[in-house]
């Protein structure tokens, strides 16, 4: 008997999401099924597969799997399509939601234009909150890769990121450096790899070689990521505009312990249905 199940295919910054109704289907994906449905050329083809499910302690719960298959803690972009599927879809009535992710709850709000800002909760530095092997948090770290020195960030948005400032994006060497740095032994759960230039204070470029996928269109904790590095160092200050090259997002942070605000676009691409036996 064929395992019918209905999807929705939705994009935020060209990072590309199969976001699946847990709610109201009964839904169980393995690893291996997950990176079918992942596939560009025989499946329907995403970054991240998001599974909208109950919560018994905010309105929504929130799971997220990278086309290999791995489930992840967080993703910005991701948030911010959530919020738009769950209002569109009719399962909730509401603007702001609260939603349970695997590293705490966030507050999507869909604001006006289409546009959606999360409250994505306060960055983590404490090598051991990343997690990453230091001795204690600093503002930069010397990474050893192929016998040459890196200066990086490292923070956590939910999941481990790891920021390297370049001259320029398009040459950043995303693809090979990116891959070598996400399995960096100093990153015991694995890292995304952020390339930032920076324009002015107020601007950077990004591309981000995400865990798990590869380099995305964008990256929301990426974005993130990068801007708290900068504002933390003192090279950016708040609220930052970040151009990926799937669309541009906008960071705001005050500093200190004070939550990450970012908004962006959430669109939805197209529905459909597809047999899970027959991939």
């Amino acid at each position: 008997m064929a395992k019918m199940i209905k999807f929705t295919k939705m994009q935020g910054a060209g990072n590309d999401f199969m976001v699946i109704d847990g709610v109201t289907q009964s839904i169980s994906l393995s690893a291996d099924t997950i990176k079918k449905l992942a596939s560009r050329q025989f499946g329907i083809g995403f970054d991240q597969l998001l599974l909208v499910e109950s919560s018994t302690v905010a309105d929504f719960k929130y799971r997220i799997f990278n086309a290999d298959g791995s489930e992840v803690s967080q993703c910005g972009n991701g948030a911010r399509c959530f919020v738009r599927f769950v209002v569109d879809q009719g399962l909730t009535q509401q603007n702001e939601i609260s939603v349970e992710t695997a590293s705490g709850i966030i507050t999507p709000k869909l604001e006006a234009q289409g546009l959606v800002t999360v409250n994505m909760g306060a960055p983590r530095f404490t090598p051991e909150s990343i997690p990453f092997v230091a001795e204690t948090a600093a503002n930069s770290y010397v990474l050893e890769v192929n016998d040459q020195s890196h200066n990086i960030a490292a923070v956590s948005m939910g999941n481990p990121h790891a920021v390297l400032v370049v001259d320029d994006v398009e040459t950043a060497p995303v693809e090979s450096l990116g891959s070598v740095i996400e399995h960096h032994p100093r990153f015991p759960e694995r890292v995304n790899v952020g390339f930032m230039q920076i324009l002015n204070e107020h601007h950077i470029k990004l591309r981000v070689f995400e865990r798990g996928s590869g380099e995305t269109l964008a990256c929301g904790t990426g974005a993130c990521a990068a801007a708290v590095s900068g504002i933390q160092s003192g090279r950016l200050s708040s609220p930052v505009k970040v151009s990926a090259r799937g669309g541009e997002l906008s960071i705001a942070w005050q500093g200190a312990n004070t939550p990450v605000m970012m908004t962006g676009p959430a669109v939805t691409v197209f529905t459909g249905e597809i047999d899970l036996d027959a991939i």
